[in-house]
This record gives C-alpha cells, structure tokens and sequence, in this order.
C-alpha cells in the first residue's frame, strides 16, 4: 500500500425527515449500537460535555474474531448539519453531514483514515499493517451503507411518529 494513499470513503442516503431530526439521532452516540454493524454501544466518558466539541466518548465494538473499545473526541457539533469524531484524537475521522433536499435530508457519512492513524497501524502491525489497513478500510466501506440504511429507517419512523402527533 502506498503511504500516500487516500483512505477516504463517503455515502449518501436521502432521508424523509428533517436535518434537525437526523442530527439528534447521530449524535446521540448512545443510540449507535442501534445502527451500526460494528459498534454495538457508546457512552459518553463526561456527561457534562456530551455532544459538544472537544467531547470523548467510549465505544464498544464487535467483530466474530475480536472486541474492544476505542474512544473518540467529537470534533464537529452543528446541529443540522455536522457531526463528526477522530478515534484516539487522531487516527480515523468519522463523520455525517446533513444537507436540505427537496423531499427530505440527504444525509452522508464519512471515514477517513488519517496519517497519524497509518503511522501507528505501521508500529503496531508491522509487517502485516497494510493488511490490517485494508481490512479496517474494507469494513469501513461495507459498513455504511448498513448504517445509512438503519438510520434512514429509523429516522423516517419518528418523522411519521411525529406527523401522526400533529
């Protein structure tokens, strides 16, 4: 693998709900394990800074040959438009932007695996890191179309919960 390389993937869904709605759910990372095909539960790791930037929070993660947790820090928090994290501080960006469209909210997610992030897969792996780099690239890729999909279900059942309200 080239060091150079851009590990970068994004997907975008169109949502019947509003961006409002959308950004609620996302950064509710207590809800992620409702969604996401890895990430099976989040937990804020300072109830006091929760969903603002600069914020940690833990997640719990599963594979069937592995587990572990990782934290991250929320580094954009604007509501209606963008809510993103850096696992480790540094080492992979993770993010949803939300943008008006006509019949709805297109919302796009995001992965990026960064520099620093490569450097320490190189240290950690070895010899084996670029396989190991592919295999996170791989997943990242597989995964959110499935958690665009899960969101996309989830957030358009509370639009119609709440049109039934009105």
């Amino acid at each position: 693998m080239n060091e150079s390389s851009i590990l970068q993937h994004q997907e975008s869904v169109t949502v019947k709900a509003s961006a409002e709605t959308l950004y609620d759910l996302v950064s509710d990372i207590t809800r992620t394990g409702e969604w996401s095909p890895v990430c099976t539960s989040c937990w804020w790791d300072d109830q006091e800074s929760a969903g603002q930037p600069g914020a940690w929070f833990t997640g719990h993660n599963e594979l069937p040959n592995r587990t572990w947790e990782t934290r991250s820090q929320v580094v954009a928090a604007e509501r209606g438009r963008e809510f993103a994290w850096v696992v480790g501080g540094r080492f992979v960006r993770w993010g949803f932007t939300l943008t008006p469209a006509a019949d709805g909210t297109v919302l796009s997610e995001s992965w990026e695996f960064l520099p620093e992030g490569i450097a320490m897969f190189k240290e950690k792996y070895g010899e084996v890191a670029d396989a190991q780099i592919a295999d996170r690239t791989q997943q990242a890729m597989d995964g959110i179309p499935t958690t665009l999909a899960a969101i996309k279900r989830i957030a358009e059942s509370i639009e119609s919960h709440e049109e039934v309200r009105s």
